[in-house]
């Protein structure tokens, strides 16, 4: 583990770095005691005292400069070695299995369990099997590699013994120390966390009793957290939202299941000038999972969080929905009824109109004959304003069918050219169709269609540079009619591609706009290309023109399941299992 890991985070393993230091002062501080005995063994004739004290104060001094280089894995690993070697040592001296060179060997790899990683662990365990092994050999030669007298073997033993205890017992404590200091932070560090989290901490025993109460639980419910326990929590909920809490509790408590629910609950005021209140609490149950208690009930810790300002702003938004749906609505009836009051007056003034221009009343003069023509003209234009209205406040409310049935979508582009011919030629446009041979039949509503082309046309034409010239293109794109009207004019802005299709809009608002129109041309366009359930798309430019795209499902509005879209599988029947004849062969023989 890098230093940047193991910081003050990890104390565990600070300290067990710590210990790794500790364990080098240890071993040099105590050798160094013994040091003066073993040079006296060593006048006397006996080096092996001499040989241990000097193992120990180097290996101390190694694994000490280690640890201060860093290199806290390899002084681990220095001083589970020595510890090896010193065994080793006794025990090729005394030349028995069960001596205090094994007691010592065996100390090595708890050590290394200690201080060391689990690459070291392995390794201890294995020098342990090759030292037993070799014990066992010398044992059963019975060949004492350094023979000395018994008293000092006997000393030098019990010495080397008390001081590997010594640095053992010292690392064990040191750990299991910093587990606990460990632990008991963890603790302090959660309960901190639970104390001051926003949402109120309570946590339940298998049996449902109330463990724990933050301390943001008495803010929420206005009350001491002793009054939580027992029946105090579910005598807050609301009557109706008790069943659903103990649904939800109970797929946690037996189920093991997180579950999340939005209850009722009752708000005291703490300083009792005020009469409880419900508010909405949103509840989030976790169960606590453990092996040892699986099959069984679980403790759970619950969520309690505010949502009282989140369901007004959901209940404020919903009414204010539900009025502009009335308004929209409103406003449909208010367009279906005015159009339609409007419709019986125009149709009387363009019918008369249209008769005094031809003069069946009598021969008008050149003056009234224009004033007639005037009202004709701007009766129809009256007309059609109101039959746009109609037909929008019907796309709108939903009301407008569709009669759907098969034709050829070419039919339509020469009665829309008729219609729109004097226009055209007013403005001096030239009308081309651009047909691909080969068509399908649509399923569709012609009248519609035909609609949205008249629509898309007089945009079109509305738009174009005198001179110009309009093209409408039809052909089969994929499973959809690809109908397409371009033109060279004015064209749009990006901004105003963004809002193609919606109601009342128009490249050029306000009192000095060039062109005249209601602005719902194309939104009608596209409220009958969605109710047909296709496309509408707007490629333009500003001063380069505009393309108006229209995809048409060829199945109509509801896909149905027919060769364009569906290839039929070939099966093939399988084959006959061959007759065997033989057994009527075998009754003819007989």
């Amino acid at each position: 583990m890098s230093l940047a890991i193991a910081g003050t985070g990890h104390r565990p393993e600070m300290l067990r770095r710590n210990t790794v230091a500790d364990n080098a002062r240890i071993a040099i501080v105590l050798s160094g005691l013994l040091m003066p005995f073993a040079i006296y063994w060593l006048i006397a004739g006996s080096a092996l005292p001499f040989v241990i004290s000097a193992t120990g104060l180097v290996a101390g001094m190694i694994t000490l400069s280690l640890h201060q280089r860093r290199l806290f894995e390899h002084a681990a690993a220095g001083q589970v070695y020595a510890l090896f070697f010193v065994g080793l040592l006794l025990s090729l001296a005394s030349g028995h299995i069960a001596d205090a060179g094994l007691a010592i060997a065996v100390m090595a790899p708890v050590l290394a369990s200690l201080i060391g990683r689990p690459e070291l662990r392995r390794q201890s365990w294995m020098i342990l099997a090759g030292f037993v092994a070799l014990a066992f050999v010398t044992n059963l030669l019975s060949l004492p590699v350094f023979p000395m007298p018994t008293s000092v073997l006997f000393g030098t033993s019990a010495l080397s013994f008390a001081v590997c205890v010594t640095i053992v017992l010292h690392s064990s404590h040191r750990i299991s120390v910093a587990f606990e200091v460990y632990d008991k932070s963890q603790v302090n560090a959660y309960r901190h966390l639970i104390e001051h989290v926003q949402d109120a901490v309570i946590r339940f025993s298998s049996d449902g009793e109330v463990l724990l109460a933050s301390r943001t639980s008495e803010t929420l419910f206005g009350c001491r957290r002793y009054e939580l326990s027992g029946s105090g929590l579910g005598e807050r909920m609301h009557v109706l939202d008790r069943p659903a809490y103990l649904t939800a509790f109970a797929d946690a408590n037996q189920g093991g299941k997180v579950r999340t629910i939005e209850v009722r609950m009752r708000q005291d005021d703490p300083r009792a000038t005020a009469l409880p209140r419900f508010i909405w609490v949103e509840v989030s149950l976790s169960p606590v999972l453990d092996a040892a208690t699986e099959g069984v009930r679980h403790e759970v810790v619950a969520l309690f969080r505010d949502i009282t300002d989140r369901k007004d702003n959901e209940v404020a938004m919903a009414e204010a929905r539900r009025a502009a749906e009335e308004a929209s609505e409103a406003k449909s009836r208010f367009l279906a009824t005015i159009g339609h009051e409007l419709r019986t007056p125009l149709n009387a003034i363009v019918g008369f109109s249209e008769m005094m221009t031809s003069g069946i009343g009598g021969e008008p003069s050149a003056t009234h004959k224009e004033y007639a023509g005037l009202i004709h003209q701007s009766g129809r234009h009256l007309l059609e304003v109101v039959r746009m209205l109609l037909d929008m406040s019907k796309i709108e409310a939903g009301k407008f069918e569709l009669q759907t049935e098969p034709f050829m979508p070419a039919t339509i582009v020469q009665p829309c050219f008729n219609m729109l011919e004097a226009a055209a030629q007013e403005r001096e446009i030239r009308l081309v169709a651009n047909i691909a041979s080969d068509m399908p039949m649509l399923m569709a509503d012609e009248r519609s269609c035909r609609q949205i082309l008249l629509n898309l046309m007089s945009n079109a034409i509305k738009f174009s540079h005198p001179g110009g010239t309009v093209t409408v293109s039809l052909k089969r794109q994929g499973q959809a009619i690809n109908l397409s009207v371009s033109d060279h004019g004015v064209g749009m802005a990006p901004d105003s591609i963004k809002r193609v299709g919606e109601a009342f809009f128009q490249e050029q608002n306000g009192l000095a706009r060039q062109y005249e129109g209601t602005g719902l041309g194309l939104s009608i366009v596209k409220g009958l290309v969605d109710l047909h359930e296709g496309t509408l798309r707007a490629i333009s430019e500003i001063g380069a023109g505009t393309t108006m795209t229209v995809l048409l499902p060829i199945n109509g509005p509801a896909t149905n399941v027919v060769e364009t879209d569906t290839v039929t599988p070939l099966r093939r029947e399988p084959a006959a299992a061959p007759i065997i004849p033989w057994q009527d062969e075998k009754r003819k023989a007989q």
